[in-house]
């Protein structure tokens, strides 16, 4: 099976993102190998397919992937995070495709919940794969990271009153989903920002899953 691919490519580090399968993203020092590492991962994105209750099915080998963008990358790309935009990204979104962005976005959240609730009390390794990030560092970092994700759909975040301490993850993915709803459907936004530049869902839905899944992937890695 063909799976299109779009390419980030900076000068000392690469990304390679599957079109279709948002959070199926992986980084390496050039674009092969982003390529390969994007391969090797797929076993463990078909679990987070499987909680969306979608049919995946990875290619054989590399040579399945058909590039279709290949972008330049920046600073950020060298840092470690897939930013540039591609332009299939800017395309319409329709009820079929937001159900898929949506399932796929939330089985994501699910994925890194599940990574959470199993590191609790467990050491976690050190080294390369985290450094020494606690696992609450780690939880409040995907919670920091996801408001600005928000932030960058052009909503303001949950107001101080909705952020109640046992709740405060629940009801920021929740208007994440109702900013994503609006802004695919092309309705006002509940709480709208100054943001002048706003991300396109396909990319928003791209980064947060990439992100999430990459500390879900990370705790998996740090509590075997």
């Amino acid at each position: 099976m063909t799976v299109h691919v779009i390419l980030e490519v900076a000068s000392k580090r690469s990304f390679a993102s599957a079109v279709e399968w948002p959070g199926w993203s992986r980084g390496a020092k050039t674009a092969e190998d982003a390529l390969e590492n994007l391969l090797g991962y797929a076993p463990r994105y078909a679990r987070v397919a499987g909680r969306a209750k979608l049919t995946f099915r990875p290619p054989a080998t590399v040579a399945g992937f058909d590039v279709v963008e290949r972008l330049t990358g920046d600073a950020s790309t060298e840092f470690g995070v897939p930013r540039a935009i591609a332009a299939v990204e800017d395309d319409p979104v329709s009820a079929a495709d937001l159900k898929r962005l949506l399932a796929l976005l939330r089985a994501s959240w699910a994925t890194f919940d599940a990574a959470a609730r199993a590191a609790e009390g467990v050491t976690l390794t050190t080294g390369p794969r985290g450094g020494g990030r606690s696992l609450p560092k780690i939880i409040e970092h995907v919670r920091d990271a996801e408001a600005a994700y928000l932030r960058s759909l052009g909503s303001g975040s949950p107001s101080a009153s909705e952020e109640a301490p046992d709740r405060p993850m629940k009801i920021l993915r929740a208007t994440i989903v109702d900013a994503l709803t609006a802004v695919s459907r092309g309705e006002p936004l509940a709480n709208p920002n100054k943001a002048r530049k706003r991300w396109p869902p396909r990319y928003a839905v791209r980064r947060a899953t990439w992100h999430v899944l990459d500390h879900a992937w990370e705790l998996e890695d740090r509590s075997s």
